[in-house]
């Protein structure tokens, strides 16, 4: 018999596993593991805050009857009245509303020259100044100087509260705009020059005149103009009876600046300087010579 060759094995092929990665097992770096998360938490950010801004948009007061008619009291006053009662102190309150005309011109010119000198070229609002405000803040890690145009300190004057917070500077933001949307320059100055604060109790530039000159808002001299627009910044702190050297020095920063963009002459700049020296009895600077009246 012829024998059969034995039968072939089939050849066996092996399969290898693709080995699955555990659950505990590290993903490939520079990978995120759930997504750009970022970008998710900031269109978040972006869109709360875009509705809180049409909220609060929806809240703002009706700032047209400021056209025609001035405020009795502001949330400035308001607020001066309680920190006074929570004192036990009886409030103070000293103002005489002027028009515009009524007040010397270099003095109008002294507060735009120290509190903002763009005023006519700008809607509410200093995008300029806001930025470098905030890149300032963010270097610090604190809020830093406030960056507000006239209007945005109107704003709070009249509506808001002396808090730092960035709520209230956004609130600030909002009411900026509609006073600048509802009213004219000229209106928006003479709001400001009648509310604004200029010691205990003294609100407006013909109560701030009499109070510290005892002058009329049409009698102020360049340098009485020029200390009045010095004491913005702390008007409670930086009175002129307690002479500080601090308000000395701004108000004569702010004579320098009237004289560079010709509001004034250099005659006027001259006498101005001397009479503020005579007023903080202090020798006038070398080669200062006041001019005779």
């Amino acid at each position: 018999m012829t024998s059969r060759p034995p039968p072939a094995r089939p050849s066996t092929v092996r399969m290898q596993k693709t080995k699955q990665p555990s659950s505990g097992a590290r993903r490939p770096a520079g990978k995120p593991s759930g997504g750009p998360a970022w970008r998710r938490w900031a269109l978040g950010g972006w869109l709360m805050l875009a509705l809180w801004f049409g909220v609060e948009a929806a809240r703002l007061p009706d700032v047209g009857a400021l056209r025609t008619q001035n405020p009795r009291t502001t949330a400035l006053m308001a607020q001066r009245a309680d920190e006074a009662l929570e004192a036990g102190t009886k409030p103070r309150v000293r103002q005489s509303w002027v028009p515009l005309g009524a007040v010397a011109p270099h003095a109008v010119d002294a507060v735009l020259c120290s509190e903002d000198a763009r005023f006519y070229r700008h809607e509410g609002v200093d995008w300029t100044e806001v930025e470098n405000a905030f890149e300032q803040s963010v270097r610090e890690a604190r809020l830093g100087r406030g960056a507000s145009t006239l209007t945005q300190q109107l704003a709070k004057n009249l509506y808001l509260s002396t808090d730092r917070s960035l709520l209230r500077k956004g609130k600030e933001l909002l009411l900026a705009r509609q006073l600048e949307s509802h009213l004219s320059k000229q209106r928006i100055l003479a709001l400001y020059l009648n509310v604004v604060e200029w010691g205990e109790g003294v609100y407006g530039i013909e109560a701030a005149a009499r109070e510290h000159f005892g002058v009329s808002a049409r009698s102020l001299s360049v340098a009485q103009g020029a200390m009045l627009a010095a004491m913005l910044p702390a008007p409670r702190r930086w009175l002129p009876a307690q002479r500080p050297e601090t308000l000395r020095t701004r108000a004569g920063v702010i004579i320098g600046r009237l004289e560079r963009e010709g509001r004034i002459s250099a005659a006027q700049a001259r006498e101005a300087q001397a009479e503020l020296s005579r007023f903080f009895g202090v020798p006038p600077a070398p080669g200062l010579v006041a001019d005779a009246s």
